[in-house]
């Protein structure tokens, strides 16, 4: 039974109790605890809500939206991390909870914390941006390898690179692809093939645990990757496995393998498409041969009917024709000019004064060698000169006599 001097307090009198008490303890109000994530939440608002649970006890927790930037991965159910925050309670419901300020991973969910801010600040640099990759040659003729020596990698990429190019030169680099010194020993890889102006890298190791591949997500090595003049393509790894130096790399292979399928052009493919441009080139040859030939055909035609020679020649026939012409129509000419003065001989044949003297008949003239055809042309004592056959007989005249006209 409750005495009359006992104090009586509300519920919510006491739950501020409480909470001043969680409140004034030092401890309580900057603690890390370490379990096992559960019954993890992402409100709407942004708040985070999950369970920290360990073999023997659970204990509620949250992390307001504010405080997000303190979380650098997306927390999920089976998480092993280690919460800092305070411990106090919630008037309203009279139960207490860590409320987180920051969380990370444990063990290797520490390195996955350290690869994912380490992948921010790189890509906050710009040391992944896509304006920096190289592109990869099409045809490489050296092709430099930083690995192990011994193992499966090494012995992938020679009989991949081979089958695809037996030409093609590989400089090995044996490095130290894990455990203490492995990073100075990839950087010194990348650093002295660089220096030997090589035609592409390929940077790899094969597979294992987040810590066998961390030294591929070391700061030194994607630097000594970024700064390499060298077009550089990573194979860390299987294809699930992804490392910072795949991010800074100009290329990722998922294998060593498939990074070597990557590096080395397959030259029988090239060779089949040499094969193919020569068929092509060869029958477009003999095609504008074929076309140029007729071409040359239309023009030899052409030619010989505008040639000046030509038409010269057909000149020279046609002149010729018509002096042949010309001298057969001479020659008739002649011939019936011939005939006709046959004819006029003949005519004047009977009028010759020669057959006249020949028949008896004599010319007379006087000494002005005019004829003398009438007795009044004359006087007596006149010199005539008197014509016959043979000769001039010099006469002169005596008498002379009329003679009575004939009827």
């Amino acid at each position: 039974m409750r005495s009359p001097s006992q104090s009586v307090y509300s519920v919510s009198q006491v739950n501020s109790y409480i909470k001043n008490m969680f409140t004034q303890d030092f401890m309580l109000s900057r603690i890390y605890v370490r379990g096992e994530v559960s019954n993890c939440k992402y409100h709407t608002s942004g708040h985070l809500y999950f369970s920290l649970k360990d073999a023997s006890g659970t204990i509620a927790c949250v992390m307001f939206a504010g405080q997000r930037r303190g979380l650098a991965f997306r927390m999920k159910d089976g998480d092993k991390v280690i919460v800092g925050g305070s411990v106090n309670v919630y008037e309203r419901d009279g139960k207490y909870q860590l409320y987180a300020k920051e969380i990370s991973l444990e063990g290797a969910g520490l390195l996955y914390e350290r690869f994912l801010a380490l992948k921010k600040e790189l890509e906050e640099m710009g040391m992944f941006a896509q304006e920096y990759k190289q592109p990869i040659p099409f045809y490489v003729k050296r092709l430099g390898v930083v690995t192990a020596p011994t193992g499966a990698v090494i012995q992938d990429i020679r009989n991949v690179a081979y089958r695809r190019n037996p030409y093609v030169q590989i400089v090995l680099y044996p490095a130290q692809v894990q455990g203490e010194g492995g990073v100075q020993s990839i950087v010194r890889g990348i650093e002295t093939l660089d220096r030997l102006h090589l035609d592409v890298l390929i940077v790899g190791r094969g597979g294992g645990s987040i810590e066998d591949l961390w030294a591929f997500n070391e700061e030194a090595v994607a630097r000594a990757i970024f700064n390499c003049e060298t077009p550089v393509i990573s194979a860390v790894g299987h294809e699930t496995d992804t490392t910072i130096a795949d991010y800074v790399a100009d290329l990722r292979a998922p294998t060593p393998s498939a990074a070597a399928e990557l590096a080395v052009t397959d030259i029988r493919g090239i060779l089949e498409r040499m094969g193919q441009y020569r068929r092509r080139m060869n029958y477009s040859l003999q095609t504008q041969v074929q076309q140029a030939r007729t071409r040359l055909q239309s023009y030899q035609t052409r030619w010989n009917y505008l040639n000046p020679v030509q038409k010269l020649e057909k000149q020279k026939e046609r002149m010729a024709q018509a002096e042949r012409r010309l001298q057969e129509s001479m020659e008739a000419v002649l011939q019936g000019k011939r005939h006709l003065l046959d004819l006029y001989i003949r005519q004047l044949q009977g009028l010759s004064p020669l057959d006249k003297l020949n028949q008896g008949f004599s010319y007379v003239e006087n000494r002005e060698h005019r004829p003398v055809t009438r007795i009044g042309q004359v006087q007596e004592g006149d010199l005539l000169n008197i014509q016959v056959t043979d000769g001039t007989i010099e006469a002169q005249v005596k008498a002379k006599r009329s003679v009575s006209s004939r009827s």
